[in-house]
């Protein structure tokens, strides 16, 4: 694929960064133009990724079970009265009824087992029909790595992610294999190859959609996110809203902006600027007449929103003629220096809902395998306490959900339970076994990238042996 900076992508990065003082198309509004097309095939698939912004507590999330193991995580993280308190750690009785059973008798490190978050019921269940696996101990790699390279002071031989455990930088390197500022993320990389096979659809902007606001996940080089109001679509003829006006006032007004930045220009640049605000003001209706109806019941929390309008947009996919389609959705509040235990299990809970309903969505519109949703952090924790909640980690437990999934089972390699053993660095935080490309890739080959296609949306997949991790 091309890697200079086209005329498009100038005019792109433009309207990206672009402030026009009233609001404009929503596609413009939030960077929200994407060209990204279909593959050239003839199926639906849809990868979903679930962010969970200000780093996920993995130790109160897939949580040690086994009398051994939980002994040993409930004595970290108890906090300094020992058995008697309980510091940030969760009781085992209140995770029994969501302690997980491998298929085909797993064994993990240290005979560990695990149960998920007593708040995940939800999930559980769909451990238990094998829709759901868990991703062991994943986060940003260059290449894989020990502890003593990690600790090593050549780090031309020995490379690191940058800025490791700061917010911003973990989040985009997750989502855009860079720190803060990268431009381009891998799931718009996915719509940049689906747009090198096919231009022609005449809804190709609807193939990275964020329904979370502005998101790198989805913005590639040709492709742009078409971002989307987590309760509805936009309201047809409000593609151009003016504030604190009556209505026959501002009708009037608006039009006449409308027909201003769309109108023909002899410069090349803002002529094509009107070309895509045509578009999309045209979108807009095309979405809102599309949108299909999804009877399963959803909750009202903000992940639970966002998954809705997703499952109604894979709903209109054939109305849309779409054929590949990848959504980014996001919950916050997961940066739980303090009251963990008040703060997290809230978290759980609406995790639980938001993906369980989806699931429970995808089934209903008959394409549970064609739909495969993960979920994404800053980093993990450590797994001692701070006070009482936990500090910055590195490597984390991830899900995977779908009816492709091989599910009901762990994969990676599963971290002991300690803050001295060489699979963390320092106070539990996690070193990772996995790195953030192979997920990256065994996800890609899913959504149908070649092997060939992986070195150019994934930089560092060259690094690695295991490049499919067969989760899916």
């Amino acid at each position: 694929m091309n890697e200079s900076w086209t005329r498009r992508l100038v005019l792109q990065r433009a309207l990206q960064l672009s402030a026009m003082g009233v609001a404009t198309p929503l596609a413009i509004n939030l960077a929200a133009i994407s060209e990204a097309a279909a593959f050239d095939t003839t199926d639906y698939k849809a990868l979903v990724c679930i962010f969970m912004y200000g780093g996920n507590d993995y130790a109160n999330t897939v949580i040690p079970f086994d009398p051994a193991n939980y002994a040993l995580y409930h004595q970290i993280r108890a906090g300094a009265g020992g058995e008697d308190e309980s510091g940030i750690a969760l009781s085992r009785a209140s995770l029994a009824a969501t302690a997980l059973t491998p298929n085909n008798g797993q064994v993990l490190t240290d005979n560990l087992q695990y149960a998920l978050a007593p708040q995940l019921a939800g999930l559980k269940g769909l451990w238990d029909q094998g829709k759901l696996a868990v991703q062991l101990n994943v986060g940003p790699l260059v290449k894989p790595t020990t502890l003593a390279q990690y600790n090593s002071t050549n780090k031309v031989a020995n490379p690191l992610p940058p800025k490791l455990f700061s917010h911003n930088d973990q989040q985009s390197i997750w989502q855009a294999n860079g720190s803060e500022g990268a431009t381009i993320g891998w799931g718009g990389k996915l719509g940049d190859i689906a747009l090198a096979n096919d231009s022609n659809n005449p809804n190709s902007l609807l193939t990275c959609i964020s329904a979370a606001g502005n998101a790198v996940f989805v913005a590639g080089r040709d492709a742009l996110q078409y971002q989307i109001s987590a309760g509805n679509a936009t309201t047809p003829g409000a593609a151009i809203r003016i504030n604190g006006l009556t209505s026959s006032t501002a009708a009037p007004l608006r039009d006449a902006l409308s027909a201003l930045i769309t109108k023909a220009s002899p410069h090349v640049l803002e002529n094509e600027y009107a070309v895509v605000t045509r578009r999309s003001i045209a979108l807009e209706g095309v979405v809102n007449g599309a949108l299909g109806n999804v009877t399963t019941p959803f909750s009202t929390n903000p992940l639970a929103l966002q998954l809705k309008i997703v499952a109604r947009l894979i709903a209109a996919r054939s109305a849309l003629n779409m054929r590949r389609q990848v959504f980014f959705v996001s919950l916050g509040g997961f940066d739980n220096h303090n009251a963990l235990m008040n703060d997290h299990p809230a978290l759980m809970q609406r995790v639980n809902d938001a993906m369980s309903a989806f699931y429970a969505a995808t089934v209903e519109l008959g394409i549970a395998d064609k739909v495969t949703t993960f979920t994404a952090s800053d980093f993990g924790r450590t797994l001692s306490s701070n006070a009482d909640g936990s500090d910055h980690g590195w490597g984390s437990h991830h899900f995977v959900m779908g009816g492709a999934v091989n599910g009901r089972r762990f994969y990676g390699t599963a971290p002991h339970v300690s803050v001295q053993t060489d699979d963390q660095v320092g106070q539990g935080r996690l070193l990772p076994s996995t790195g953030v490309d192979q997920f990256a890739a065994t996800l890609a080959r899913w959504f149908g990238c070649s092997a060939a296609e992986l070195p150019g949306i994934l930089p560092n997949i060259g690094n690695y042996s295991t490049t499919n991790l067969a989760f899916v």
